[in-house]
């Protein structure tokens, strides 16, 4: 691209955002209005989030088309929007500049004080939500950008007055290396996004970039039980939290359990910041709120938020939603479409006590499927049945011919399903009192569950 976006982004300038109704494009939109740019937009439909902005004075075309851009001085589009999207097309033949997302995120956040970034192949979501919690409780009134919904601001984002900024920070893509972080938090690192990293030592070389965007005075959080992040991070000054390493910064002390939700303290550097009680199970929430509460500390917020934020805190959208019980099963939905989160799921649910556990998974894009198929396959063994929905293709085509019929050959009992219909139905026939039925995945496999309580 060349140019930068930073003197765009300045009051009284006309913006197109290429589709604004996704998910961090419409909270970018409010942010972008409230500094007092003039913005517009287009989006392939009409929904809850484009009558909202509307609300708000910015107009928005349905349908992508050359003549929505007019008057725009600059484009920012999502990921998702192509250089053959009409808009786009049009904005390169005015010579109007494009922008990616992450560009503009980027640029925002420098006119922050903090810029708390939360990184990692898995718990993004919810550790920024926790981590929002634990900054609502502490009064700092942030604003907050989250890949998921958080019931507590009734969706996904938020446009505070105080000097921090919360950005759950996506690797895909190399994204994240267009962010600003005054605090990077870097949760675990695997492979994956494997049809865009070569193997994971591209993704660490991605990581270790992303850590050193941090300034002198900045903190790099990082998870010191991780063997990749402490081998990516290498020679890096770090502030380190644990369960297991005795040498962290942060440590989780006095753990126990209560029908599986974990209690511990929070140990800093020999002293107990904070005493935790949480509303959500499983190991993986323990280094999930470690890692919130190592960035509150850096940043010098009481104990007492992490404390009152973590105890409020029941999950986020799609991160084990309790959706209804049919015919004496309890259903929940889960996002889990990697290995590594298959198992912190599959470990947890195995916590609870259920007789059986039935996952309904859809695996996500051909390229993951495949390139972790083994892996996939031993996770989803631990389930007492498995019930596989075809792959969801997301922005690919199945190039490589792979099935999730392939899948269920390699899981004993295994049952697999052409469509989400077909899902449904194999659940209804299952459904039995004692059941955990779990639907997962990050494509539209919670619509199975749905169908199923209706």
């Amino acid at each position: 691209m060349g140019s930068s976006i930073r003197p765009y982004l300045a009051p009284g300038r006309r913006v197109h955002l290429c589709g604004i109704g996704g998910v961090s494009m419409s909270p970018l939109a409010e942010v972008l209005h409230t500094m007092g740019l003039q913005v517009q937009g287009s989006d392939m439909q009409e929904s809850a989030t484009v009558e909202h902005l509307r609300s708000l004075g910015i107009p928005i075309a349905i349908g992508h088309r050359a003549a929505s851009i007019q008057g725009a001085e600059f484009l920012i589009r999502t990921a998702a929007v192509h250089d053959d999207n009409p808009e786009i097309a049009a904005a390169r033949a005015a010579g109007v500049p494009v922008f990616e997302r992450a560009e503009a995120w980027g640029a925002i956040m420098r006119g922050y004080q903090n810029a708390v970034c939360i990184a990692g192949t898995h718990g993004k979501t919810t550790t920024t939500s926790m981590t929002t919690h634990v900054f609502m409780a502490a009064q700092a009134d942030p604003t907050v950008m989250i890949g998921g919904t958080l019931p507590l601001l009734h969706s996904g984002y938020r446009v505070g007055q105080g000097e921090t900024i919360i950005l759950e920070s996506c690797e895909y893509r190399n994204s994240f290396l267009h962010f600003s972080p005054t605090v990077a938090v870097i949760l675990n690192i695997e492979a994956d996004h494997l049809d865009f990293f070569k193997d994971l030592a591209d993704v660490e070389r991605s990581f270790r970039r992303f850590a050193q965007l941090v300034p002198p005075g900045g903190t790099i959080v990082a998870n010191a039980d991780d063997p990749n992040t402490m081998e990516t991070l290498a020679g890096m000054k770090l502030f380190t939290f644990a369960l297991r390493s005795e040498r962290a910064d942060c440590r989780a002390e006095h753990i126990s359990f209560t029908n599986g939700l974990p209690a511990f303290d929070v140990v800093i550097h020999g002293q107990q910041y904070a005493h935790v009680e949480l509303q959500v199970g499983g190991e993986h929430n323990i280094f999930n709120a470690l890692a919130a509460a190592a960035a509150a500390y850096v940043l010098h917020l009481p104990g007492r938020a992490v404390e009152e934020g973590l105890a409020t805190f029941t999950g986020a959208g799609r991160r084990f939603e309790y959706k209804g019980e049919y015919n004496g099963a309890k259903i929940y939905d889960d996002y889990a479409h990697h290995p590594g989160e298959l198992h912190a799921l599959l470990s947890m649910a195995r916590s609870l006590g259920y007789q059986r556990i039935i996952c309904a998974f859809q695996p996500h894009t051909y390229s993951r499927t495949r390139a972790l198929f083994s892996q996939f396959v031993e996770e989803l063994r631990r389930a007492d049945q498995v019930v596989l929905a075809e792959i969801y293709a997301a922005r690919e085509k199945n190039t490589i011919g792979i099935s999730s019929r392939d899948l269920a050959a390699e899981i004993p009992g295994a049952i697999y399903c052409a469509t989400l219909p077909e899902v449904t139905e194999t659940l209804r026939a299952m459904a039995q009192p004692g059941d955990l039925i779990l639907t997962v995945g990050a494509g539209d496999i919670y619509t199975a569950g749905e169908a199923l309580l209706r």
